[in-house]
């Protein structure tokens, strides 16, 4: 009986060791989170499932594929301490360069729409959806730099200008709807660092100035064309079409772009309260909602599971961001900060704009709906993201941010 202290002080060891590297293999789990995302990633596959399943033109098996690479994508950047990117304002910007300008080079640029936004390597590849992970790193280290407060005019506008570039990068495409993505992370950037109020008022006065002007110079520098038609210089017509039907929806003309809100209304109406069933949108099967699994999967959604399932969809979204603020508020330094809250201001900038623009509440766009749309691209994009933000979770001030996460649960 003497010896059985003896082999109990040798079996806690090995114990001890056995925790040890399962914390080393599995590095701050942030079980609220993965939950949340679990959740909305299938809900997303669900419905993308129902509206690509009668479309030869989209593969579900393409969509899973993206969800995959995604997931090894997160794993891997969630491991990564994202703390060895800070301070490299400058390689983020050359970085954003290259990559949005990239389609433009002879050979592998391909245009397809009028816009150049695609490259051919095997496969294609839109960069500038890619240049959104590195646009908000390029926005969260210029504003960590500032220690969250930022009041010389000088300053502002250095900042203001490199979070520009990325902009004015992919309006030579031009992609306006990736474009405006950028401007909101830029935003959300400023307004989180702590730009100075007045600074952020003149520059929202200066840039609706900016639209003003460019409609004015358009109808000064417009010409007509051997059939008759108007062409304009600055913004294309569909581009003019869809903030007038915006501005007037009533007098909307039905043939064009007033014809596509006028079926996402339709569609999201039908759904009702519980929905006509997956598989039963009748607007997206039929063809009467133009790129259903693209830019309007949330009419698909509510047509099919009415309005129960489309506030399903909201509260997933505003679970998502809760818990990303959590881990925003715990984050250990400035940059990691400014990450986490860069990344939700541009999700919740995409869902305001996808499902507003799909009841009339915002201009028509080609922005889609975070991990619900359709894309490959897309969702390794998001995934990615989520990468990042666990990264946060895993690296920044192992100590408090977890102690002050687990106080508020």
């Amino acid at each position: 009986m003497a010896q059985l202290p003896q082999i109990d002080s040798l079996a806690a060891p090995d114990k001890a060791v056995a925790r040890s590297t399962r914390k080393r293999r599995f590095p701050a789990l942030n079980l609220p989170f993965l939950v949340v995302v679990g959740i909305l990633v299938c809900y997303g596959l669900v419905v993308v499932w129902s509206a690509v399943a009668n479309d030869p033109d989209y593969s579900f098996s393409r969509q899973a594929a993206g969800v995959a690479a995604g997931i090894v994508a997160m794993v891997l950047i969630w491991r990564f301490d994202y703390r060895r990117l800070a301070g490299m304002t400058r390689v983020f910007l050359v970085v954003n360069v290259v990559l949005i300008l990239s389609p433009h080079l002879p050979v592998i640029g391909v245009t397809t729409m009028g816009a150049t936004s695609w490259i051919n390597v095997g496969m294609q590849i839109q960069p500038g959806e890619f240049a959104k992970i590195t646009v908000i790193l390029l926005d969260a280290s210029v504003m960590a730099r500032y220690g969250g407060r930022l009041d010389a005019p000088r300053e502002y506008c250095k900042a203001l200008g490199i979070m520009l570039v990325p902009f004015l990068c992919i309006m030579t495409q031009p992609d306006l709807g990736t474009g405006l993505v950028y401007l909101f992370i830029a935003a959300t950037a400023l307004v989180v660092g702590g730009a100075r109020l007045k600074y952020l008022l003149v520059t929202l006065g200066l840039f609706v100035a900016a639209i003003v002007a460019v409609f004015a110079i358009d109808e000064v520098l417009k010409y007509q064309t051997a059939d008759g038609t108007w062409e304009y210089r600055l913004l294309k017509q569909y581009q003019r079409n869809r903030l007038l039907v915006f501005l007037d929806q009533g007098g909307a003309d039905l043939s064009d772009e007033g014809y596509n809100l006028q079926q996402a209304k339709i569609a999201i109406g039908s759904g009702g309260l519980f929905g006509k069933g997956l598989l039963q949108s009748s607007q997206g099967t039929l063809g009467y909602l133009p790129e259903a699994p693209t830019d309007f999967i949330f009419c698909v959604l509510a047509e099919e599971l009415g309005f129960v399932g489309a506030m399903a969809l909201l509260a997933l979204y505003a679970a998502l961001v809760v818990v990303c603020i959590r881990i925003a508020r715990g984050s250990g330094d400035m940059f990691g900060m400014m990450i986490v809250m860069c990344v939700v201001g541009m999700w919740l900038f995409q869902i305001l704009e996808n499902i507003g623009m799909d009841v009339g509440l915002m201009p028509i766009t080609g922005i889609p709906l975070p991990f619900v749309s359709y894309g490959s691209s897309f969702m390794v994009v998001n995934f990615a993201l989520l990468g990042f933000i666990g990264s946060v979770w895993a690296h920044g001030a192992a100590s408090g941010k977890k102690e002050g996460y687990a106080a508020t649960h």
